[in-house]
């Protein structure tokens, strides 16, 4: 085990303000590997004010700068991705080819493509007789979750840093790890001091410190709706912008004429991947009746034949939530197709790749974001029906469509209540916007829309 100490401000390791600690388990043995400061008021403090000072000097490095730290950050992530993905396993629990190819990877290709942006997006342009400057918000507090831990801390800086703003990251408290890795690089990469600074603690003493702090100008948020609704009622009374991507429930719908074998087994490896601690993840499949038993039957092979190759979720209670859910799927009615509550391992916060049959629209495990290894196949009497059972829940963060025809496929797409819809199995785009309807959230990540969310506008009228 190894115990760290300090925390990352003002381009300086420096000493907690408190003895407290947080011990980061693995989840895949449940042995502590490690222990990390657990942040107060007095470390948030120094953190927000350090990033204070830095304000005005990097908000006025020209852009063409900004994005030439922001490469070699990228440069740096890139000489270290095996310890990212290898640290990531030790404390998420990820097999380590996702930690290798998504955990590291994509932070990497984020990092990058806002090196890219701060370089050519128009930070000024002329309308009319005016000129429009998109000037930095200010001081960010980014708060982010455990399942894609190094992601949501770039996703969160690097367009931050690209707009000229300072940050203060308060990481969760069950991935600290790679948080303290990412701090290592922004220091290497030459970013000056203050512009970047690392809080680890306990969300309820650092999130909400740094939430309610008065130096904070916008709070970028990334977790359950509930603890979102908190921040976003902080913000609002304080006059703060807020960004809140929160939580999904998001529907895989096949229509008639589909490929339905890949688009089911393509739906069930989107659900399984990280253990299903995906906020997006395609939780709902939705198949015609005509269609419903073959989907079943496939959908349950395919979730079969991940057996070991799936992970842990990542602690007891995380485990524990996601069994409840089950069993209360099999409480309200639905039907076991594959796996079900019993861990498969002795050892582990693992859960059972699992399948729910015969599940109606009303039920819990329908309308509820479980954050596991558990699909619910819905089925589905027409279009319209379809449409009515996608939309019918507080979530729009994501969705699939598969049909026979794009057309098709795009003309139901646009009726989905959702801030991102694949088509028939449509790839991943670091520059897309990402974001939900609802109560899914408020705002947009990665890409320019990403970009925009932490700037503000002036405007100068000739």
């Amino acid at each position: 085990m190894k115990a760290h100490d300090g925390m990352y401000i003002d381009g300086a390791w420096r000493p907690a303000a408190g003895p407290g600690v947080i011990e980061v388990v693995n989840p895949a043995d449940e042995q502590v590997i490690a222990t990390v400061p657990a942040g107060t008021v007095e470390d948030v403090d120094a953190a927000v004010r350090a990033a204070r000072a830095a304000l005005p000097g990097w908000a006025a490095t020209p852009p063409a700068e900004r994005a030439a730290r922001l490469a070699a950050l990228r440069d740096v992530l890139v000489a270290r991705q095996d310890e990212i993905a290898e640290t990531v396993t030790a404390e998420l629990g990820s097999p380590p080819k996702l930690s290798q190819t998504v955990h590291a990877g994509v932070p990497i290709a984020v990092t990058g493509s806002y090196a890219e942006l701060a370089a050519t997006y128009a930070f000024e342009e002329r309308t009319g007789n005016s000129t429009v400057l998109h000037e930095p918000v200010g001081v960010v507090g980014a708060i982010t979750p455990w399942n894609y831990p190094l992601h949501q801390i770039v996703a969160k800086t690097a367009p931050a840093l690209a707009a000229g703003c300072t940050v203060v990251v308060k990481p969760a408290e069950d991935t600290p790890l790679v948080a303290r890795l990412f701090a290592e690089a922004v220091h290497e990469a030459g970013i000056p001091a203050g512009v970047f600074n690392l809080v680890t603690g306990l969300g309820p003493v650092a999130g909400q410190a740094l939430a309610e702090h008065p130096g904070v100008d916008l709070v970028s948020f990334t977790g359950s709706t509930a603890v979102g609704r908190r921040i976003g009622a902080i913000a609002s009374g304080m006059v703060k912008k807020v960004a809140l991507e929160l939580g999904g429930k998001s529907a895989n719908v096949i229509l008639p004429g589909a490929d339905l074998a890949r688009a089911v087994n393509v739906g069930v490896a989107n659900v399984m991947s990280n253990s299903g601690q995906t906020c997006s993840a395609w939780t709902r499949m939705l198949v015609h009746h005509d269609q419903y038993d073959e989907a079943v039957e496939l959908a349950a092979a395919a979730a079969a034949k991940y057996g070991d190759r799936i992970g842990p979720l990542v602690s007891a209670t995380q485990r524990d939530r996601v069994r409840g859910y089950i069993a209360k799927g099999v409480a309200e009615g639905a039907r076991l197709a594959a796996g079900g509550p019993d861990s498969p391992h002795e050892r582990g916060y693992y859960v059972s790749p699992t399948v729910f049959a015969d599940v109606t629209p009303g039920m819990t495990i329908a309308q509820e974001e479980i954050f596991g290894p558990v699909l619910s196949v819905l089925r589905y009497t027409d279009e319209e029906d379809a449409l009515r059972i996608a939309n019918g829940t507080v979530y729009g963060l994501a969705g699939a469509v598969w049909a026979a025809d794009e057309t098709e496929a795009v003309a139901f797409a646009r009726r989905m209540e959702t801030g991102q819809v694949d088509i028939n199995g449509g790839r991943f785009n670091p520059l897309a916007p990402f974001g939900g309807y609802k109560q899914s959230g408020v705002g947009r990540e990665l890409g320019a829309h990403g970009l925009a969310e932490y700037l503000q506008t002036k405007s100068f009228q000739f």
